[in-house]
């Protein structure tokens, strides 16, 4: 081809895509329309068939960013309570890594709330999580959870991606790449972010990226506020003919540019806007929460379009439903850095209710056996006081599993007497990684993918699945 020619029409296909991006936006996806543009099949993952007997299909990640407090939620110290106000004991705090509270003079500050036994297992959670504590013969509490990394943001990275460095990939993405998804019309890999109840620590996009994996696997953020996604809706006076007419174009230049080049990004970016087409089409309704029963809205205690952590659990069922894989839901509202006591309070009445409420309907429906939940922030709260409140924690705190493979009604592993070390079976990350992508039929050390001379996976080169906690 003359070299003026090719000049023209890539000056041709710039111009398309960018008033093509006005009306469908940037959205990294991986599914296609039924197109004879397509430029690849629906993925259907590269674990193909699973390894494992899969117990879990799909993931509902229930994040409480800002690092709720176990000693307020699922780890009872009674030892820690006698020690109210008195020096904590130099033997647990001497050389380790603390936060904010380095150098200062440490006291103990007792549990803010009484704990009771709940359920025929008799699992003790605190009297502020009293839905939750509902569900104590569903769910298996871990209460030995540790972690590496002591701020926010790297912790949050650690959760997300199983690393503290930029650029990994999110365990949604993970999975991902190594199951597909099972919807047509949207996005496998959906984030849902609420706030309220204490301060709100910032929560990075690249904690749900696609890192060095094909950004088709790359999560997407939906908002419970305003357009659920950025241009999905038309712009006055465009069809939705007319709109498909633009990315049929668009892409057949994208072909041609594909077809010099063979880059797997430009595929990705044909399936991208078709995505985007079909979503167009799919989210408004999926986000129209308000045709659901009354009774379910109470439930939940949600209202359409408040954008409450209640109306994204409410959304977290729905996605379900539609066959998206992973779906993960962020509560900014944890970080009771003074006033714990209040904090607490508030953060857990914004997301007790609901929590109950979604593990409930996807029992009634039937999809809780094969929906794993998980319950749990980046790190835990320090048995010392800071000020009224609890600096940031990483050697021991809690979480806790439901459905899709886990045995319900049990509680696994120990903090020392006042809450500080993991000493009872801990459990790493990369080892509640492990025990997901088990549950989902993969083995952790399998599921890997080539990147500067190196094979990558989610566990790094560490993790063990905890046997224990399978059903």
């Amino acid at each position: 081809m003359d070299p003026f020619e090719m000049i023209r029409l890539q000056q041709t296909r710039r111009t398309f895509l960018r008033r093509a991006a006005l009306g469908v936006g940037s959205i990294a996806l991986g599914s296609l329309l039924p197109s004879t543009a397509r430029a690849e099949q629906k993925w259907r993952g590269i674990i193909n068939p699973t390894h494992f007997p899969v117990k879990a299909k799909r993931v509902i990640f229930l994040c409480m960013a800002g690092g709720p407090s176990h000693l307020e939620t699922f780890d009872y110290k009674p030892k820690l309570a006698e020690l109210n106000g008195q020096p904590m004991p130099e033997s647990f705090t001497k050389g380790q890594q603390i936060a904010q509270l380095q150098g200062q003079a440490l006291k103990c500050l007792g549990p803010q709330f009484e704990f009771k036994r709940y359920g025929k297992s008799g699992q003790q959670i605190s009297t502020i999580l009293p839905n939750i504590g509902k569900l104590a013969d569903d769910i298996c509490i871990v209460r030995s959870m540790f972690t590496e990394q002591i701020n926010h943001d790297p912790a949050h990275a650690f959760l997300s991606t199983g690393s503290a460095i930029s650029g990994r990939p999110a365990m949604g993405s993970w999975v991902l790449y190594g199951l597909g998804s099972e919807c047509e019309n949207l996005p496998g890999f959906v984030v849902l972010v609420s706030s309220g109840g204490g301060q709100d620590q910032p929560i990075a996009a690249r904690q749900w990226h696609s890192g060095f994996l094909p950004s088709k696997f790359q999560g997407v953020m939906f908002h419970s506020k305003g357009d659920p996604v950025l241009y999905v809706n038309n712009p006055k006076g465009v069809s939705d003919q007319s709109q498909e007419s633009v990315i049929e174009t668009v892409n057949s230049l994208n072909g041609i540019f594909d077809k010099k080049n063979h880059d797997p990004e430009i595929a990705t970016r044909i399936s991208q806007y078709e995505m985007a087409f079909r979503m167009q089409a799919s989210v408004p309704g999926l986000m129209d929460i308000s045709k659901e029963p009354q009774s379910v809205l109470d439930n939940y205690g949600a209202k359409a379009g408040d954008g409450s952590f209640a109306s994204n659990c409410l959304l977290a069922r729905r996605l379900a439903e539609r066959g998206v894989r992973f779906i993960q839901l962020y509560h900014r509202g944890w970080d009771h850095h003074g006033g714990v006591k209040n904090g607490v309070t508030t953060t857990a009445g914004l997301v007790d209710k609901a929590t109950h409420a979604l593990i409930t309907d996807l029992k009634n429906r039937g999809m809780l056996e094969d929906t794993l939940v998980v319950w749990g922030g980046e790190f835990g709260r320090t048995p010392m006081a800071q000020g009224d409140g609890r600096d940031h924690h990483i050697k021991g705190y809690s979480l806790w599993m439901a459905g899709g493979g886990i045995k319900g009604g049990i509680s696994y592993g120990n903090t020392d007497e006042l809450g500080y070390n993991a000493v009872e079976t801990p459990v790493h990350i990369h080892d509640l990684h492990a025990t997901m992508l088990h549950l989902l039929g993969i083995d952790h050390e399998r599921l890997t993918y080539r990147f500067q001379g190196r094979d990558f996976r989610l566990t790094d080169v560490a993790g063990q699945v905890v046997n224990p906690l399978l059903a």
